[in-house]
């Protein structure tokens, strides 16, 4: 008897002791709908991933971006969730992923998380400040429209859209179409949508129910069924925080839970109306496609867009559709 208490006891106190060893960690997380949102969700289940790698993972949400953004700059976050467009400043090769255009599809999206996710992939993944620890598909980019007839280049022409104010490839392509930018953040683009403020906005499906972005839509409204880039949420760590090789268990758990995530995009895409989606004839496609690659390269030339990545995303494109016209050419 005194023995199998004396075990038990041991038990317990390795047990208590290897709890004890665990390092506390913050990441703050970036979900519009906060801690009952699908982004913090995700990130609950994360916490059980560290643990075993010594690390206690402690979750903050947030519904301003920026904020979060911000807070982690400051070193209040070891880690952050944020949009690829917001990540830019950390990971320029990371953030690429979401280059207007590049990814058009469920199925480019999972070649390029496997690939960064792959330790062939980690030298680009980390930099003397940060490190990505995980890419998470947020589905499809789409322009929500508040009258229907706005489905043209020549439609979209002084119009307004409520236009994210810190990322510059949207500014640029706005400019490009000829309409006016509406300085617009993460936090209000949707608000600007439904009061009528703005006659235009993108956004992923997730964001029309629970930013009410049906109110913006309509009777007259519609949602063009074409992929404009594709959304991302990237882990982003203060490299020097974590311990050595956790940022490439990270990333290779966050691509293990790829279709969990994507079926969470299939069903916000099934919560929207079938009466909004405007389908494009493919001729309208093709030039919106070549449109989009021009801006890309722009933008790869000023420095915005990381010229490795879009080489990668363009053979993953031409990999799966070999015959497109780009795949001819040199341009990315």
């Amino acid at each position: 008897m005194r023995k199998l208490i004396g075990m038990v006891a041991l038990a317990l106190s390795a047990s208590s002791v290897s709890v004890n060893a665990l390092e506390s960690r913050n990441i703050c997380i970036f979900d519009p709908v906060g801690s009952s949102g699908p982004m913090f969700k995700l990130m609950e289940d994360y916490k059980q991933f560290a643990i075993p790698e010594g690390i206690e993972v402690k979750l903050h949400a947030y519904t301003d971006e920026k904020i979060a953004s911000d807070d982690f700059k400051a070193g209040q976050c070891d880690g952050v969730v944020l949009t690829g467009a917001r990540a830019r400043p950390f990971s320029k090769f990371a953030s690429t992923i979401e280059a207007i255009g590049a990814v058009p599809d469920d199925t480019v999206m999972r070649n390029v998380v496997n690939l960064i996710s792959s330790p062939k992939g980690a030298k680009y993944m980390k930099n003397d400040r940060y490190e990505v620890g995980g890419v998470m598909p947020a589905g499809a980019v789409y322009l929500f429209v508040n009258d229907r007839s706005i489905d043209t280049v020549e439609e979209m022409s002084g119009k307004k859209i409520a236009t994210l104010d810190y990322d510059q490839p949207s500014i640029k392509m706005v400019n490009h179409v000829g309409a006016a930018v509406v300085p617009s953040n993460s936090a209000n683009f949707s608000g600007k949508f439904n009061n009528g403020s703005v006659d235009i906005a993108y956004a992923p499906a997730l964001a029309y129910k629970p930013l009410e972005m049906y109110k913006g839509l309509g009777t007259a409204g519609g949602i063009l069924r074409y992929n404009l880039a594709y959304l991302d949420f990237q882990l982003v760590m203060h490299a020097d925080r974590f311990p050595e090789g956790y940022g490439q268990k990270s990333r290779q758990y966050v691509a293990s839970m790829f279709d969990r995530m994507l079926k969470q995009i299939e069903d916000n895409t099934a919560e929207i109306d079938d009466k909004y989606w405007i389908d494009l004839p493919e001729a309208v496609k093709k030039r919106y496609d070549a449109m989009l690659r021009a801006v890309r390269v722009e933008l790869r030339e000023e420095g915005v867009y990381d010229g490795t990545m879009l080489r990668l995303l363009k053979g993953l494109r031409c990999k799966e559709n070999p015959a497109e016209a780009e795949c001819a050419e040199n341009l990315e």
